[in-house]
Formats: C-alpha cells, structure tokens, sequence
C-alpha cells in the first residue's frame, strides 16, 4: 500500500474521490449571497434565496438588529470565557428562561452551536452500558454524537416505528438506559416523526426520547412552538429536546431543554457547554429579540405555512417530486441523478435564483435534490417563478433529441 506523504496530498485524493469533477462547470456552492443580491440590484435584477433558513423572515427584523447593536455598545462582543468559570451575562438566563417558557419545558440551556447541542448531549447521557437507537436519516450532528457515545448504535428504518419498537422488544433488556432519538422536522426530506407514537414506545419499552426540534420551531404548530403543539403532544413528555437559534430564532446557536433537575445537571456537567465559551452577549439579544416577535407577529407563521403549501401545490401541478415532504419550512425536489441535479441548480441560477445542490454528502448516493426552505419572506411571485423555471426545465430536457435540435 502506498504512503500519502502530506496532509495536502491526502486533503486532494480525498477531495478527488468525493466527486471534484461534480465542479468543472463551476463550483455551486458557498455563493457570497449578499454580493450577489447587491450586484443584481444595481443591474436592476431581481435575486433570491431559497437555501437560507430564516424561516420567519427575522434575521434582517429592525429590532432584532437594534437589540443586537445595543448589546454590542452595552456588553462588547464575546461572553470571554466557559459560563461555570468565567461567570455569566443576565441575558443567558433571560433567554434560556424565555425559551423554556414559549416551548412549555421546565429548563433550557443554552450552547455556542446547535450542531455541538446533538453531539455533546447525546455522548454525554448514554455509558457504556447504555444504548441509543437513531432513525437512519438522522441529521449528521445526531450521527456523531452516536459515534462518540460509548454506547451501542442501533438504527431503525426512516419513521417505522414499528421496526423501532421491534428492535426495543428484542434488545431492551440488554442495556441499562436507552435513549431514542428523532426530528422533528426532517431537514432534507420535509416529513416530520409521528410523535405521539414515539412517545407510546418509549414510555412502553421504558426509554428516553430526544426530539431534534432545529427545523420545526417556528414553522409547525399554530404559535410555531414545534412538533409537540403541531401534534398536540405535550413537550414534558420528551425527556430531552433540542432547538438550534440558527433558523427561527436568526442568529447562532443551539439549546437543549429538560427537566429543571437535568438541565442543573447538564450546566455542571455538559462537556459542550462547561468546556465551550458562552453565547455572545450580541447573539443572545437577537436570540431574545427574535423570539419575542414571533410571538407578536404571529403573521409570520401563518404566511410561512401559505407559501409552503404553495410551493408543493405547484410543484405537483408540474410533476416535480417533493418526496414526503409535508409541505412546511423544508421542501425538495428530488432529480434522477447528480449532474442532472446539478444542472438545474446552474439553471436557477442563471436566472437569479439560489439554490446550491444536495448531492452525495447529507442523503444517500441515488437521492439527489434541490433542498428549499421556504420562508414568511418569499412572495408568491417568487414562488410561482422558481417552479416555472425548474418545469420549463424539465419539459426541454425531457423532450426527444430532434425538438432540442429545433429549439436550440
């Protein structure tokens, strides 16, 4: 076996291997979108985002900017130090409280990154006698917070929970603790769990439930409090859930939610949080700020479902395929393969549309998609517009080799 003899030589082969030759046409991801927006204004185009997850349209909000630029002139930047030894700023309790409030969970806890939220959470609960069972499209956050558990990963089919609760029958007694994890709201096919079913398991079989609630916080449920209001479950029923302030909530971050007693346990103990620095005192504003206004401008969750549920209707009227998707924040259009995908994310974006492809890394190899999040912001023009070009696309590329002779 050969040796690779640098870091950069193995970066390269590596980089190779995972399909470089997806880029020799150009390289569709990382976009600089507010360039872009700017460059198309001052040409007097019109440029638009579908791959951002502001889910409520909050993330440019007059007041989410001004809470964030008093904190800044008030606090400075950073938290400047892990909260257990460096001490911490009120407005990490006031938001934590406010969480815990809106999302009706005795405690939440705050971290510097939703992804860490899963990771460090996950491998921190379970011991080596312990096992935790995860859906197999689990968010990659959630995968390797399994495969840094000393515990023993046991994956279920895609929302069979029927397999699950097979698996829990033959196993349970193996282990000491079991800890079942789930989403939400799937972040790249759009379907959510079926909760209340979940909840029944876990209690029968005598597990722990995690509820990864990144994506569906502010999109499911009448006030946009989650799957648990959006299925009428109540959210103490969940021994853990975790949300991200990353989508909804506009800024960056991510927190876990439990039992008073757990959290108490978790600020002590939780090595992502006493081994991380705290929330910057700017994140923790806009943070606030954003789930306050939520709250108030319940509109927001209102026009998000509209433009969600529109975008599914059409799609279907054109015979692209949104896979499960429930028709809420998250909403693919699944392609036969890689290139083709990545042909019509070029096309979109020839016509100022950003919409960056999801090939090989996040779904499985045969699954390609264009992934859109649908936000309160979109008007129904953009809506309509985006889906006429993808099946105008679509038509042409379907049609037999004489006709494209013709048009072209």
């Amino acid at each position: 076996m050969s040796k690779i003899n640098s870091l950069s030589d193995y970066a390269t082969k590596r980089f190779r291997l995972a399909g470089k030759a997806y880029l020799a046409e150009g390289d569709p991801f990382f976009a600089p979108t507010d360039s872009l927006r700017q460059e198309a204004a001052a040409k007097g185009q019109h440029f638009v985002s579908f791959a951002n997850y502001d889910y409520l349209g909050l993330a440019s909000h007059p007041m989410v900017k001004t809470a964030a630029s008093a904190a800044l002139e008030t606090f400075g930047v950073g938290a400047l130090a892990s909260r257990l030894v460096g001490g911490e700023r009120s407005s990490h309790r006031h938001l934590e409280t406010g969480l815990a409030k809106f999302l009706g969970v005795e405690a939440a806890l705050t971290l510097v990154s939703g992804y860490l939220a899963n990771v460090t959470t996950i491998s921190h609960v379970l011991g080596s006698r312990d096992a935790l069972f995860i859906d197999e499209l689990s968010h990659n956050s959630i995968v390797s917070g399994a495969k840094s558990a000393v515990a023993e990963t046991i994956v279920f089919r895609h929302n069979d929970l029927d397999h699950l609760d097979f698996l829990l029958r033959e196993r349970r007694d193996n282990f000491r603790n079991v800890l079942v994890v789930a989403e939400g709201l799937y972040s790249m096919d759009g379907d959510i769990a079926d909760l209340a079913r979940l909840v029944e398991v876990k209690e029968r079989r005598k597990a722990w439930l995690l509820l990864d609630e990144a994506h569906s916080i502010g999109v499911l449920g009448t006030d946009g409090r989650g799957l648990c209001e959006h299925v009428g479950v109540d959210p103490q029923q969940i021994d853990l859930i975790i949300g991200t302030l990353s989508k909804t909530l506009a800024s960056c971050g991510g927190f876990v939610c439990a039992k008073a007693p757990v959290i108490e346990w978790l600020r002590y103990t939780l090595p992502g949080f006493v081994y991380s620095v705290g929330l910057s005192p700017v994140i923790s504003a806009a943070a606030e700020t954003a789930l306050q206004l939520m709250q108030q401008e319940t509109w927001r969750i209102d026009r998000l479902r509209e433009n969600a549920e529109l975008f599914v209707e059409l799609a279907h009227e054109a015979g692209l395929d949104t896979g499960p998707a429930i028709g809420r924040g998250v909403v693919p259009i699944l392609f036969s393969d890689s290139l083709e995908t990545l042909a019509a994310s070029r096309h979109l974006m020839a016509h100022g549309v950003y919409v960056p492809p999801i090939i090989q890394i996040g779904v499985p190899k045969d699954q390609p998609r264009l992934r859109f999040f649908l936000s309160a912001l979109h008007t129904e023009a953009e809506i309509r517009s985006v889906i006429d070009l993808l099946a105008k696309r679509k038509s042409i590329s379907m049609a037999p080799a004489h006709a494209l002779s013709a048009a072209t």
